[in-house]
Parts: structure tokens; C-alpha cells; sequence
């Protein structure tokens, strides 16, 4: 959309600046200096965060890939498990987000760092079992993994061994 615009905007601006009038990068008497923050939180924060989801997406896609080799016998719930991970991990995240706003609110610049710790321990500490949870609510005791490429060979794992996998990022 409007992203390859505002990064046009900021380019324009730096070359304006800079190679026409001679004014630094970010001066405030180049009246472009608002199309150049502008462009360069475009491409430095939309872009990594769209970066970020697109992968996000890909692996829940690749994981509906694996878990539809379940079949109907594993259960709906079985197939849509990656999709019940993101639910969980969205929950998990709220979680954590009210422990950095609500109860160790960054007042400092170097409090920045301690509630970046804050919420990735507690992330990791509700996250493991809250996997494990739903492994165990919505996988089946134990189900078949039909291998997706190269040789015919079957596993048949358990909720605890998909949590592990899960857990690991495998």
C-alpha cells in the first residue's frame, strides 16, 4: 500500500536536503524532514513487524500442512491444534503485557531492560504449561503422524510428545 510512498518521500527528502540545499539529514529547516520520519518508521518498524507476521503466518500454514496428515481421525481439534497455540500464546501474551504495564511499568530508560526480562520469563514460565494444557485438552491420547515428505513411514505420538515439539520450536 502506502509504504513504498512514504519510503519515496523519504528518499526525496534526504536527496533534497542534502544534495540541493546542504542541510543535514533530520534538519528542521528542510520542511521534508516529516516525509523522512515518516518513511524511515515505515521501513524500520512496519516493515520488520509485517517481516514478523509473514513469518508467523507461514510456519501456522506449514504446521496445518503436518497436522492435516492427521486425517479425521485424530478430530478436528487435532488439525486445528497449531491454530489453538496461537490462541493460547495470545492469551499468554495479554497476560504478560498487563505484568510490564501494571505491575513493573518502565519509569526509566533503564528500566527498559528489566521489563523486557519480565515479560520474556514470564512468557516462557505460562507458555510451557498452557501448551501442555492444550496439547492434552484438544489432541487425542495418542495419534498417528503420517511423514509429509520422503519415505511412507508413520510415528505415533502423544500429546506430551507434541507439546515437547511445540515447546521447542520443532
Amino acid at each position: 500500500g502506502g509504504g513504498i510512498y512514504t519510503k519515496a518521500a523519504d528518499v526525496g527528502a534526504d536527496l533534497v536536503g542534502k544534495v540541493v540545499h546542504g542541510i543535514p539529514e533530520d534538519d528542521p529547516r528542510n520542511p521534508a524532514t516529516i516525509a523522512d520520519n515518516v518513511g524511515d518508521n515505515v521501513g524500520d518498524v512496519a516493515g520488520m513487524g509485517s517481516d514478523l507476521f509473514g513469518s508467523f503466518a507461514e510456519a501456522t500454514c506449514a504446521a496445518l500442512v503436518i497436522g492435516s496428515s492427521i486425517g479425521l481421525t485424530g478430530g478436528w481439534d487435532a488439525m486445528v491444534f497449531p491454530i489453538i497455540v496461537s490462541a493460547v500464546g495470545i492469551l499468554v501474551c495479554l497476560v504478560c503485557s498487563f505484568l510490564a504495564t501494571h505491575i513493573l511499568p518502565v519509569r526509566t530508560e533503564a528500566g527498559v531492560e528489566n521489563a523486557l526480562k519480565l515479560q520474556l520469563i514470564s512468557t516462557t514460565v505460562l507458555m510451557i504449561p498452557a501448551v501442555y494444557g492444550a496439547a492434552v485438552g484438544f489432541l487425542p491420547p495418542a495419534f498417528e503422524l503420517k511423514a509429509a515428505v520422503g519415505i511412507d513411514k508413520t510415528l505415533t505420538l502423544t500429546p506430551w510428545e507434541a507439546s515437547v515439539c511445540v515447546i521447542m520450536g520443532a
